[in-house]
Parts: structure tokens; sequence; C-alpha cells
């Protein structure tokens, strides 16, 4: 087997493979004996053609075997075609969850429901799963039910530096909701309101 042979092969079993491989294990694939020595050297013929090129994949030497990887180059490039990809892959109802925890957050389940009028255990279990919604604590409140906040992992997953970067989203009306759907704490500051707004009127009337 010549040079030139010996290095596409290389290249190839480095791109099948889905972990680093040494020249002791490249070397059970051909028939003939060839030297790991061999080997390595057009591993590093390769590394060079790829650093002269400017491919977009270089060959990086990983826990003692080498493995063909993208280029660091093209980092942010690949982040922001997986975050469109993962955002792509979430349905509809974990993407209403998200937001809702996400605009506002420390939230409770209770509250979410009340707000998307669904039970949403399947689409929290699924954001859970995904690392992009964690438990921050318990609210102060009878019952003390768990709060739930984003995480780290949906800040980078959505390009995000931090929450303050989330576009500007309208406030959600308390009287927009269902009331048999709110919960207790909710339910006393829609209470509030109401009763805030007939004194304000019957003042007005007075007046």
């Amino acid at each position: 087997m010549d040079s030139m042979e010996l290095r596409k092969s290389i290249e190839a079993l480095l791109f099948a493979s889905e972990k680093p491989l040494s020249a002791e294990e490249m070397k059970e694939a051909f028939e003939e004996d060839i030297p790991a020595k061999d080997i390595k050297a057009e591993i590093e013929a390769l590394r060079a053609e790829y650093e002269e090129t400017r491919r977009g994949f270089r060959i990086y030497e990983i826990a003692g075997g080498f493995q063909l990887a993208s280029a660091i180059d093209f980092a942010e490039v690949l982040k922001r075609f997986y975050q469109a990809r993962d955002k792509k892959k979430m349905s509809p109802a974990s993407l209403e969850t998200l937001s809702v925890i996400a605009y506002r957050q420390p939230v409770t389940r209770a509250e979410i429901e009340a707000i998307r009028g669904v039970n949403v255990d399947g689409a929290m279990k699924g954001l859970m799963d995904k690392g992009l919604i964690r438990i921050t604590g318990r609210k102060e409140v009878p019952g003390r039910p768990l709060l739930y906040g984003t995480t780290r992992d949906f800040l980078d997953r959505f390009g995000l530096k931090a929450l303050d970067e989330l576009p500007p989203l309208s406030e959600y009306s308390i009287k927009d909701l269902d009331p048999a759907l709110l919960p207790p704490e909710l339910k006393m500051q829609e209470s509030s309101v109401e009763d805030a707004s007939e004194a304000s009127g019957e003042t007005a009337e007075m007046v």
C-alpha cells in the first residue's frame, strides 16, 4: 500500500469512527502489517493538509487516540445550527410552557397551567429531561408548591447571555385566565385587583 492510499484509508477510518482511534487500532483494518509509526506519520500529514487548506474539520488527539471533528473556528456556526434544530424539535406545547416559565419565573406548575389552560405534566417533564428548566425552590404559600425557572442550558440553547435579553412580552393579565384554574394565591391577587377597581369607581362617583 503506497503512502497516498494509506492516508486516504486512515481518513476514511477516522470519518467512520464515533470515538478516537489509536494507531494500533487502525492497524487491524489493514491486511498488511503496517507499522504504527507509518500510520502516525500519515495522520500528521492529514492534519497539516487540513490546516493548510483551512478545512471545516481537523484531527484532534484525544485520550491516546485520534478523532476527526469540526474545527474550533466554526463553533459558533455549529452552535446556531443545533440551537435552531432543537427549537424545531420542540413541540408547540413545550415551547408555550417554556415561554411561560421564561417570562414568569420563578413560577409554580399551577400558575403555568392557569396561563396555558391545560395540564402541563408532559411538557414540563420533557423540558426537565432536556435540561431547559429546573426547580428553584418553593413558594411561601399554603402547600408550598415547587417553583420552576430556566437553566443556563436554556440561555445557551437560545443564544442569550442573560434573561434580560429575552424579547419584550406584554404581561399576562390575570383577568384573562379561567378563575377555576387559578391557584389560591392568584385568586387572592384577582380579588385585590377587583376590590381596588371597585373602590376607585366609588371614589370617582363620590367626587
